[in-house]
């Protein structure tokens, strides 16, 4: 009986997430929607003299969802350059010892709290392999974040500069002064490049490898382009940071009306863990079952199953992208 239980249970998990993940491939439904996209993509206006404010806009970004559409595509880089990305001065070597103590105190923790050799083992290798390595792309999102909040006013402080006849790089120490971290130590690095012999253009274009985003990819371009061909730097990077701040209004505007279901698939997800700690703490007794028999054991089995499918569908289902 106990046999038939767990094949159903494991059948049920299954095609759960067979039909969440696999049947929108299988079924073409995702190619239907990628050609739906790109035929109500919106193209930019084409030029038609000096009042094409609002198509440069539109081109700037319609640039900037390209690249950041060929970041995602891009091969996961290196674990030096993800160490340096998260705003971290670890070596190789210190990341990986760093992982293996963590790995020894999640098995050590899990030993001798009782829980059996298999789950510790479980434990370590999460916490080895899984927890640095989060810890890193959690970093990095955050240092990320702060960059682009601050991005926006840096590029206006270029533009009211070299509209007032500064050169671009006397601009750029202007920025290592007063711009907050991460903003002030990446454009120090692009001035020391620079003081040491790199052309400019190329000096900028490696921020692009520091801070792996479309928006300071774009920058690097137009700095690049401005240096080897001229024209109006100030014109295109204003454009720059009205399309910033544009995306920066947009993405608080999502979060906001998104804050509501995000609260909503908190609660759901959290209503069942809480209520196995008040039965814990209130009848210890009536629970301690789903740990000491293999049944109990099944149910947590099928649970742990469940609860990650809801949480998976409840993230696909709130997870905008503009």
């Amino acid at each position: 009986m106990d046999s038939i239980a767990l094949f159903f249970l494991a059948t049920v998990a299954v095609g759960g997430l067979a039909w969440v993940f696999i049947y929108p491939i299988l079924s073409g439904e995702r190619k239907a929607e990628e050609r739906m996209a790109n035929i109500t993509k919106t193209e930019p206006a084409a030029r038609t003299g000096k009042g094409s404010y609002k198509s440069r806009r539109d081109a700037i970004e319609v640039a900037l969802k390209e690249l950041d559409e060929r970041r995602k595509k891009t091969k996961r880089p290196p674990l030096a350059s993800r160490i340096a990305r998260a705003g971290l001065s670890w070596s190789k070597r210190q990341f990986a010892i760093i992982s293996a103590c963590i790995g020894i105190a999640g098995l050590v923790i899990g030993l001798f709290s009782g829980i059996g050799l298999l789950p510790s083992i479980g434990f370590g290798f999460a916490g080895a392999f899984g927890l640095p390595h989060w810890l890193l792309g959690f970093l990095k999102k955050r240092r990320e974040a702060k960059f682009l909040n601050a991005f926006p006013d840096a590029v206006d402080i270029i533009v009211r500069g070299v509209k007032a006849g500064l050169p671009l790089l006397d601009c750029m120490k202007v920025i290592t002064v007063e711009a907050p971290e991460p903003l002030k130590s990446e454009f120090q690095a692009i001035v020391e490049t620079q003081a040491i012999g790199v052309p400019l253009s190329d000096a900028v274009g490696k921020l692009y490898e520091h801070m792996p985003l479309p928006e300071a990819n774009f920058f690097g371009i137009v700095v690049s382009i401005q240096q080897r061909s001229g024209g109006n730097l100030s014109e295109t990077l204003g454009n720059l940071s009205r399309v910033l701040r544009d995306r920066k209004k947009m993405k608080a505007k999502i979060q906001s009306m998104s804050q509501e279901a995000k609260s909503s698939a908190a609660i759901i997800g959290a209503l069942p863990v809480v209520v196995m700690i008040l039965v814990w703490i209130t009848s210890p007794e009536y629970i301690r079952l789903l740990w000491t028999e293999q049944v109990g054991n099944l149910m947590l089995l099928g649970s742990a199953c469940w609860m990650t499918i809801g949480v998976l569908v409840m993230k696909k289902m709130i997870n905008f992208d503009f």
